[in-house]
């Protein structure tokens, strides 16, 4: 006769992934659209030198063309993707307009993406 052995039970993290301890993310269509959105405004190079640059100081269009040896158009392309996903404001006075990163979680975001690609580990 035959021997059967037990099916093994599924494997388990040992220890418990360190993101276990975090809340719970919002996995909604509509937040999950809303980061697509998000992340595909960040995918751009130029876009994300811009948030980089801003990071340090708000600053106007023409000042952004210079520093990136842009053209006008250009730069006002990016800042408008920029803004429409909320991770720049800007402020209006008179005829001057200025332009800064939304808010601490922009920094955060941009931060992290860098750190990780600044990474030399591999992955196991």
């Amino acid at each position: 006769m035959a021997r059967r052995d037990t099916p093994a039970a599924p494997e388990t993290c040992d220890p418990p992934h360190p993101a276990s301890a975090l809340p719970p993310l919002d996995g909604s269509p509509a937040a999950l659209e809303r980061a697509t959105r998000l992340f595909r405004a960040l995918g751009d190079e130029g876009r994300l030198r811009l948030l980089t640059r801003l990071a340090t100081a708000p600053a106007c269009v023409t000042d952004l063309a210079e520093a990136e040896g842009e053209s006008l158009p250009t730069i006002s392309q990016r800042i408008r993707v920029l803004r429409n996903e909320r991770l720049v404001t800007r402020r209006r006075d008179g005829r001057h307009i200025t332009y800064a990163l939304a808010d601490d979680h922009v920094v955060a975001i941009v931060r992290a993406a860098i750190d990780h690609a600044a990474e030399t580990r591999r992955p196991t």
